[in-house]
């Protein structure tokens, strides 16, 4: 079983996280399932960026984002080329090292 390996994010797990994933889970379902609460303020629907990660190790093992994801991405905060949108990215057979970034684009609206 594959594990996800969360870097520390000050509110979502401040001392970091490594958690079990299913294979064709998404990323955001298995961090859900840990109690990690990434904010999906689209209800998994690829409708918004609130749960935008970066995939730091392990992105070659996962089907690459189609069209509607990286459209949507292109409008998160702090994108990078490693971007992925958690509701849409989909475990597969190796580890993953994965960080959510400090803000969202609604909590940067916000104020937070």
């Amino acid at each position: 079983m594959p594990q996800i390996v969360f870097l520390p994010h000050p509110d979502h797990c401040p001392e970091g996280a490594v958690i079990e994933a299913k294979e064709g889970e998404t990323v955001l379902d298995a961090a859900l399932r840990n109690h990690i609460d990434i904010e999906h303020a689209c209800e998994k629907s690829c409708a918004c960026t609130t749960c935008h990660i970066v995939v730091r190790e392990g992105s070659a093992s996962m089907e690459p984002s189609d069209e509607l994801e990286d459209d949507m991405l292109d409008k998160a905060w702090g994108l990078e080329p490693q971007s992925r949108l958690s509701c849409q990215a989909v475990v597969a057979d190796q580890d993953l090292v994965v960080e959510i970034p400090k803000y969202t684009i609604n909590q940067v609206s916000e104020g937070h």
